[in-house]
């Protein structure tokens, strides 16, 4: 395994720079060889760091899930921002808003008439525009496609500006669904584009996509697209088939603190490594170094590991690396990560967005 720093007392989460630069690149590339504009999920790395990596790298501009991870990240000079979040504008929210389209060039998402009546008011003379979103088969927030003409109209009428629709393929994070989801998601934009053209509502921006999707996206459907995980790559995403351990760059580090036979306890639980667990997951987590083994079970310090029979184990006091099952999760947990290259400490970045989540 990775030698991790052994002067530090664990867990604490570990990003392997060399990685994390390869799986920026790489998605950059992606999306530029097909013409789909690269606008990341920050709420993933929640780091300014990795955002200007992004940047750097060719990303049109950020996603993020909440007002307070945009008010962040305008606040550190990123001044092209979507909250791609059904947004419910609250007098508190509006005025929170409004301050932040002075900042930078905000979307917003909406998934009502009232709600686009309410934003539309907050905005007013912003600049701002809206996104109607759409479902296309994850079954969360978003209208049918063949309404997104309404809710355009009820934000226009309110004198928003409506740049277009987008959406969220998340059925493509399930075992053989990626092709599928994608479809999905290309088809339910088509609908939503006719949508609002029959309503006089140009839709120039059709944005979707996610990290297990977006190898399959449509170009012809999607203008950008909007991958998080990709960045680090977590459990689920190897489960997944979207890739292999050697592309996963952030992982816990974990001291074995108890043994049993092939049974070992670590010191990360699950207020280190999240708690999700999708039914078709193999266990909360994976050991990266010993694959074979599970995490069978996580209590709120404790992650009890079960190697097969008759295999070799770690010892008591072995540091071991964990990769969480959704790395998003983890994440917002944590308060700096430690960076790494060839296994040697070369910097830490704080996790500026950490519990941003209002």
């Amino acid at each position: 395994m990775s030698v991790l720093p052994g002067e530090l007392s664990t867990p604490y989460p570990v990003v392997d720079v060399d990685v994390l630069d390869r799986n920026v690149r790489a998605m950059a590339a992606s999306a530029a060889a097909r013409g789909i504009a690269l606008r990341p999920h920050a709420k993933t790395h929640k780091c300014l760091q990795i955002a200007h990596r992004q940047r750097e790298a060719g990303a049109v501009g950020l996603t993020i899930a909440t007002i307070s991870e945009a008010e962040v990240l305008a606040e550190a000079g990123f001044t092209d921002l979507f909250i791609a979040y059904p947004i419910w504008a609250s007098p508190a929210r509006a005025r929170r808003l409004r301050a932040l389209a002075e900042r930078a060039s905000l979307r917003i998402g909406v998934d009502s008439t009232e709600a686009a009546a309410l934003l539309a008011d907050a905005l007013r003379g912003t600049g701002a525009e809206l996104l109607v979103e759409i479902d296309s088969g994850h079954h969360r927030s978003g209208v049918r496609p063949e309404a997104a003409g309404e809710v355009a109209v009820a934000a226009a009428r309110g004198g928003a500006r409506v740049g277009g629709v987008f959406t969220f393929p998340g059925h493509g994070y399930a075992p053989g669904r990626r092709d599928s989801a994608a479809a999905d998601e290309a088809a339910a934009l088509d609908r939503a584009t006719a949508a609002l053209t029959a309503v006089g509502i140009d839709p120039r921006v059709r944005s979707g996509g996610s990290t297990p999707t977006a190898a399959a996206a449509d170009p012809r459907a999607l203008t950008e697209m909007r991958p998080g995980v990709y960045v680090f790559n977590d459990a689920q995403q190897v489960e997944l088939g979207g890739c292999d351990w050697s592309d996963v760059a952030l992982t816990i580090a974990a001291t074995v603190v108890s043994r049993s036979g092939s049974r070992v306890i670590l010191d990360a639980g699950g207020k280190v490594l999240g708690a999700d667990q999708a039914a078709w997951a193999t266990g909360a987590g994976r050991l990266p170094d010993h694959p074979e083994a599970r995490i069978t079970a996580l209590s709120e310090h404790h992650a009890t590991v079960t190697f097969p029979e008759g295999q070799p184990t770690v010892r008591l006091g072995d540091v071991v690396r964990v990769a969480p099952n959704h790395v998003c999760a983890a994440v917002n947990l944590a308060d700096e990560f430690v960076v790494v290259s060839g296994g040697r400490e070369i910097d830490r970045w704080a996790v500026a967005a950490r519990g941003a989540n209002t």
